[in-house]
């Protein structure tokens, strides 16, 4: 689960880390009354998507930046009054963009350097990693491409924690003074408590900057959670945004279903994510392109079946459709008693590849069989790929 940058920022201040203050707004008439809480003088206006990239984004109608700097409370009230609304491109956004419906004013910073930082739960050492680099303000994945050097790597052992020579380690690939170098350490240990406590997978400061007067400040903001710990998070529960989720993966979330939109034209139904990420690299292997991951769990019910296929459908690019089924603890029966039911309720009339195997297939092939239903039957998993992706390249053709 992701959040925006202003309650990222009010997570931080409760953990001690330094990030300045702000107001966010979210209807047009509470603008000035947010503007009022601020001096005469100049104010920074960033949009809040869950997208990075705001500052070099452009709007659908032309306006140009998710981020301002305005001289003015005039200038503020413009400039957030022209975002609200309003649809913001960026390169992650994809050409279709996201609205914004939150605007956040902050207090301009006199910045003398920006640095990256980041704590981010490592797969490979199964622990933290704290990840640093002295290119901050810039997209991380540039530097790590072009320059890999620039960036920093520190493992945290999370049986121990962050110790001081972590702090050390970071202060000296930053080039950090003593000062900012007692900074840092107060900073890492507080947004290190706040990773593990909150059951976070990713926290990013980019920019953290050493301001003029050489203190250190998180100028953004970015949070991840991971969703199975969220049940012990109720605080953090609410800040979720469902306007900023794919609507068809919030409806699967309710109905218990792993759903992620992809780009391409195959939906793919598939029981365990493993077996998943198979089904969509070996659709890519003989050419096809994914639309989607859906993986119905271990113990779906006919209705959820029937659930998943109503939200693949809701998918205006989807061709065709794969259900690559492995019988472990679900039955293959379930899982074909559950297309029969989808295919009659939405009067499924694109091409469908079916392969099970595993608990109950006999009955699940024979089911499918009698049902009338058109479909191809598979063998294998290559086999289903194969005649999936035949099949969609020839109605393309």
């Amino acid at each position: 689960m992701n959040i925006h940058e202003y309650q990222a920022k009010s997570l931080f201040s409760r953990y001690g880390i330094e990030t300045g203050t702000g107001v966010a707004v979210q209807e047009a008439y509470s603008v000035d009354q947010a503007l009022d809480q601020f001096p005469d003088g100049k104010i920074v206006v960033k949009a809040q998507i869950h997208a990075g990239g705001r500052g070099k984004g452009t709007f659908k109608d032309g306006f140009k930046g998710g981020v301002h700097i305005a001289p003015d409370k005039k200038s503020a009230k413009e400039i957030a009054l022209r975002m609200l609304g309003n649809t913001l491109v960026t390169h992650q956004t994809g050409s279709a963009g996201r609205e914004v419906k939150t605007v956040y004013f902050t207090h301009p910073t006199a910045i003398e350097k920006e640095y990256y930082l980041a704590l981010v739960m490592d797969r490979e050492s199964s622990g933290p990693v704290l990840i640093a680099s002295q290119e901050g303000g810039v997209d991380i994945e540039q530097v790590a491409e072009e320059t890999p050097e620039k960036i920093v790597k520190i493992p945290v052992d999370p049986g121990m924690g962050v110790q001081a020579y972590h702090c050390r380690l970071l202060s000296i690939s930053m080039g950090f003074n003593a000062r900012q170098t007692q900074q840092a350490g107060h900073m890492l240990k507080r947004l290190y408590a706040f990773f593990m406590e909150k059951d976070c997978s990713l926290v990013e400061i980019n920019p953290l900057v050493v301001t003029k007067d050489g203190n250190l400040e998180a100028l953004d903001a970015k949070v991840n959670f991971e969703d199975n710990g969220l049940i012990r998070h109720e605080d953090i529960v609410r800040l979720r945004d469902l306007d900023e989720e794919d609507p068809k993966e919030v409806e699967a979330s309710n109905n218990g279903l792993s759903y992620v939109a992809l780009d391409g034209n195959i939906a793919c139904l598939v029981n365990g994510a493993g077996l998943a990420m198979a089904t969509m690299d070996i659709i890519k292997h003989f050419g096809g392109e994914p639309a989607n991951f859906l993986d119905v769990g271990g113990g779906a019910t006919t209705e959820q079946v029937t659930r998943a296929f109503q939200i693949i459908l809701k998918d205006p690019q989807v061709e065709g459709i794969l259900v690559n089924i492995f019988g472990g603890i679900m039955s293959c029966k379930t899982i074909a008693e559950g297309v029969v039911a989808a295919a009659k309720k939405v009067g499924l009339s694109l091409p469908l590849v079916v392969r099970l195997e595993g608990n109950e297939v006999a009955e699940g092939k024979a089911l499918l069989e009698e049902s009338g239903i058109s479909l191809v039957p598979a063998e294998s998993l290559s086999d289903a790929a194969k005649k999936i992706v035949e099949i969609v390249g020839n109605k393309d053709n």
